[in-house]
């Protein structure tokens, strides 16, 4: 099915044999970061000149959204542009059997045929086993660990010791790193660019482990913050300075190679920040990481093409992650499926071709807890407790559930949340009782408190 879809795609997707047209492709995901803890966000505290820079350069998505709350299921949506509800990928870490669904296409996948070198470097977390590698998921390159998080600094005891899925590996080969790691990722994406041809685009995912847990930062960059008095909100912000000085070394490679005018970049975070562990900061969102208040689901999200479009500008309609894997086929020269992907190619209406708006409704759904976005309005679904109801044009940070006063507009949220549950495929797994009882609890609290959670 997968091998169909991809032929499907090359086939519509018009001569392949100009690549001058076609852009280079880079996707930066942070992992863990706060909604609020960029300078682009409004951070006084955090400075990401870097980013504030490639934020100028382009299009500030200020309604933007991940299509889960949690790593893995949010980068399975992400890297085929479909709920990953429909392939059974709703919980969070993959047990060692399990990964991203063999038959799904990936965006690089879907690359490859249409003449694109496809590289990943950080974290990949759609499954540790080698038949979902990346090298068999259409990478040509990749160096990264193939689990969700690990120690920022070399560690042959522990996270990079033999058959340890969290080592850096490269193309398979176990790697010793030197340093801090978010460097070494970001040093890798730099030769991966400097090596780049001319003749042919390329398409690079760097996904940082940062500002994920473990909280490590060289003690430089901790000096930069010494004037945060919380310690680990101290490490956590050298490690988005870290990130941010990584990405401002990336954009230079892209320069300096005559590559940036043509490379159409994306930055986003995986999901919302875990406040309690990072010290990150949401606000003026309620909640956090791996539950459906907006902290837990809206994230900063910024792409720039200076060949193409417009600098510094903000589109305010609802967009998606899921939004990229079409966007990116469709700038390369192929068509999307809107059959089979969820997303959107954002191109035209951000440039003004079309009117409309990308999506009517989202759709948020993990085992016991679902959501569904409509305009303003927003349904939370939990478990064994009921239904909430917030108007986020009036009530951004969801303090005020409405369920009670607006039970027509309770009900028809309802049903279009149920009737899309209805067409999902069952989980491949599970999280268990215990992750179960501390989310549900998460967002029962937050419907009855009606308050924002505690910033550091």
């Amino acid at each position: 099915m997968k091998q169909l879809f991809i032929r499907w795609l090359v086939l519509l997707g018009g001569s392949l044999a100009v690549h001058a047209a076609q852009p280079n492709v880079l996707i930066i995901l942070a992992d863990d970061l706060g909604y609020a803890d960029l300078g682009f966000q409004g951070s006084e505290e955090i400075k990401t000149p870097h980013l504030d820079r490639l934020r100028a350069s382009g299009v500030r998505f200020s309604d933007a959204y991940v299509s889960a709350s949690v790593c893995s299921p949010s980068r399975a949506g992400m890297m085929t542009g479909r709920y990953q509800q429909q392939f059974g990928h709703e919980p969070n870490c993959p047990p060692l059997q399990f990964g991203m669904n063999l038959g799904e296409t990936t965006l690089a996948d879907a690359l490859q045929p249409l003449g694109y070198r496809t590289g990943l470097i950080g974290k990949w977390h759609l499954g540790d086993q080698d038949r979902f590698y990346p090298t068999n998921r259409g990478f040509d390159y990749f160096c990264g660990l193939r689990e969700g998080s690990r120690s920022y600094f070399f560690s042959p005891q522990n996270d990079d010791k033999p058959g340890s899925y969290k080592r850096i590996e490269e193309n398979g080969e176990p790697l010793k790193f030197e340093g801090y790691l978010t460097d070494f990722f970001t040093d890798k994406a730099v030769g991966f660019i400097d090596e780049a041809s001319s003749e042919e685009p390329f398409f690079l995912f760097l996904s940082y482990t940062a500002p994920h847990a473990p909280m490590h930062a060289t003690e430089e960059d901790r000096q930069r913050f010494s004037h945060i008095e919380n310690e680990k909100r101290r490490t956590y912000a050298a490690m988005v300075w870290a990130m941010d000085r990584g990405i401002g070394r990336v954009m230079e490679a892209l320069d300096k190679t005559g590559a940036l005018q043509n490379t159409l970049v994306f930055f986003l975070s995986d999901n919302g920040g875990p406040i309690h562990h990072n010290a990150s900061i949401n606000l003026p969102l309620n909640g956090e990481k791996g539950i459906k208040f907006e902290g837990g689901i809206r994230v900063p999200f910024v792409m720039s093409w200076p060949q193409r479009l417009p600098q510094g500008g903000t589109y305010s309609s609802m967009v998606s992650s899921l939004d990229i894997f079409p966007t990116v086929l469709a700038a390369a020269g192929g068509k999307p499926d809107y059959g089979h992907l969820a997303g959107r190619d954002l191109l035209p209406y951000v440039l003004g071709d079309d009117a409309g708006i990308p999506h009517q409704r989202l759709y948020w759904h993990k085992e016991w807890f679902s959501a569904m976005r409509e305009g303003d309005w927003k349904i939370l679904y939990v478990q064994d407790f009921g239904y909430a109801l917030y108007n986020l044009g009036e009530d951004v940070g969801e303090k005020n559930n409405v369920a009670k006063r607006q039970p027509e507009k309770l009900e028809q949220m309802r049903r279009g949340l149920e009737a899309w549950k209805a067409r999902r495929s069952g989980s491949e797994w599970t999280e268990g009782p215990k992750w179960y009882r501390i989310n549900r609890q998460l967002h029962i609290d937050l419907i009855e408190e009606g308050s924002q959670v505690p910033a550091p």
